[in-house]
């Protein structure tokens, strides 16, 4: 398995290469050279596997031997004891994806514990330690954060937004200690992202340190992400229906995925992008303009990217053509109320409660429903437990909300992380005093 950068597809690294060095020095991002083309014989076998079943398949495939099969299945199924399971809510119509049940219940708990499972393998024999860098708009932190918390060898330096993130989120970023420590930068997550892809091209740090990322500039966080898009269609596939998916989208790493898996085979009739007011891409998709803009704060806070960096990654899979985007992608957007009034309407409807981003998802597939002719079953993605937002959601819907044991348990840790301006100057000395 090969991978290519963004910026020059003639130049290929390996697997390994692309894990641990998450951005090409040309500062593109990797992308597979090839994909397998895993074909209507393997999807239509997939309706009782687990989620560590499909993703230890689809790993075999797409590594064709580069880990031997019996060490790859154990890191997988070691990686997923967990299930992302389908919840209908208009059977045969209409249903969320629920991708919250990892231990910091978001979906990023998928592609945080399958990377951390991959490095701990690659870097067995060596002493050598790697400096995960990763900044985080809300649930990636607490994903990476809790999947490498304590992995031989590999320390993690978390940058998130100050004032930005949820109370709950917040303290899965910063309660852990062990290889774990926190940078609340003063700015947004565009200023933490910036930071991130700075360090990574900064020759003198990388002197110093052995960097990799866990965000979705690492193509590796993406890849498991295309496994629950699997699992969902074996879930639903015996309706007979067009699938559509809508995506809460932030830096549209998710919704790449779900193409990854959509060329590899997966049947998927169409993508929904759906956004806060952080809307470019879905503006993209209708004027043709991509025009990144400082990031706005919403609700829907782990989705406030005003530069979603995988926006180069979705156009490389549709050969950087718009018509060909707009065949497979529609996008919506919505602001704060109508979020609002979204989460309100599904418990209303349904006796389901979303957290602000699902509701966005929801209310996506709702507009694409509403404008197509199709008889189909339209999946939202439920990306976080509705309990990392309790105090939004118990106000919205009016009614309380249990918070799972192993987050109520981290309300009464002691906040620790290091407070730095929105600059790389201090961010390279701040990392350096912490690591050296």
């Amino acid at each position: 398995m090969r991978f290519y950068s963004t910026n020059n597809p003639q130049v290929t690294v390996s697997a390994e290469e692309a894990l641990f060095h998450s951005m090409p020095a040309d500062k593109g991002l990797y992308m597979p050279s090839s994909l397998p083309f895993l074909g209507p014989s393997f999807f239509d076998s997939i309706a009782n596997q687990s989620l560590a079943d499909i993703g230890f398949a689809v790993s075999h495939a797409l590594f064709n031997g580069a880990i031997p099969k019996p060490a790859l299945e154990q890191l997988i199924h070691q990686a997923f004891p967990f299930e992302t399971p389908v919840v209908e809510l208009d059977a045969g119509r209409l249903g969320v994806l629920e991708l919250f049940h990892g231990p910091s219940l978001a979906f990023k708990d998928v592609g945080a514990r399958y990377m951390a499972a991959l490095m701990s393998y690659f870097a067995r024999n060596t002493d050598k330690e790697v400096n995960i860098l990763v900044a985080t708009s809300g649930d990636t932190g607490g994903a990476v954060a809790m999947g490498f918390h304590n992995v031989p060898g590999i320390r993690v330096s978390i940058l998130y937004p100050r004032g930005r993130v949820s109370d709950l989120q917040e303290k899965q970023l910063t309660t852990l200690g062990g290889n774990v420590q926190a940078f609340e930068v003063e700015g947004s997550f565009d200023d933490c992202q910036s930071l991130v892809k700075q360090a990574f091209v900064d020759a003198e740090l990388n002197q110093h340190l052995s960097l990799s990322s866990a965000n979705s500039i690492n193509i590796f966080r993406l890849i498991p992400q295309s496994f629950y898009y699997v699992s969902a269609y074996g879930q639903v596939r015996s309706y007979g229906k067009p699938i559509v998916f809508s995506t809460p989208s932030g830096n549209f790493g998710n919704l790449s995925a779900g193409v990854l898996a959509q060329q590899m085979g997966l049947p998927i009739e169409h993508f929904v992008a759906a956004t806060n007011l952080n809307h470019i891409v879905p503006t993209y998709l209708q004027t043709g303009l991509f025009d990144p803009k400082a990031s706005v704060a919403t609700i829907s806070n782990a989705m406030d990217v005003g530069n979603p960096s995988n926006f180069v990654r979705l156009t490389h899979l549709f050969q950087n053509s718009l018509d060909r985007l707009k065949q497979h992608v529609s996008g919506y957007y919505f602001d704060d109320e109508e979020t609002r009034i979204g989460m309100q309407e599904v418990f209303r409807q349904y006796n389901y409660v979303t957290c602000p981003h699902t509701a966005i998802g929801v209310l996506g597939l709702q507009a694409y429903i509403n404008t197509s002719d199709q008889d189909i079953v339209g999946l939202a993605l439920a990306t976080a437990h509705p309990s990392k937002f309790k105090p939004l959601v118990e106000e919205v819907i009016g009614q309380p909300i249990e918070v799972p044991d192993r987050l109520a348990m981290l309300a009464s840790r002691q906040k620790h992380s290091i407070v730095i301006p929105a600059t790389y100057s201090a961010f390279k000395e701040s990392l350096l005093q912490t690591v050296l």
